[in-house]
């Protein structure tokens, strides 16, 4: 059988000779009290330190600007419900 390689930033991550999955929760655990980058369903940006999650990926940010058609607003502290996000960028 020849050896799988996955492409860098894949989900997968070769663990000898089987791949594993990164799950997203594990994901936001190594993000704590660092940076992320969201995209909303609404086309905006939040960016702002993760300071919490659940299971549902509801998250709280905080120091959080948002990024609405070019233009920047601080915002501070959000709660924001997990349904709403489409990508989370860790920085």
């Amino acid at each position: 059988m020849p050896e799988q390689r996955f492409k860098r930033g894949s989900p997968f991550v070769a663990r000898g000779d089987r791949p594993f999955m990164v799950m997203p929760l594990n994901v936001l655990e190594k993000s704590i009290n660092k940076r992320v980058q969201l995209l909303l369903k609404d086309n905006r940006m939040l960016e702002g330190k993760l300071v919490g999650y659940d299971d549902y990926m509801n998250m709280v940010l905080e120091d959080t600007e948002e990024t609405r058609e070019e233009q920047v607003r601080r915002i501070g502290t959000v709660v924001l419900r997990g349904n709403n996000v489409v990508a989370i960028v860790p920085r």
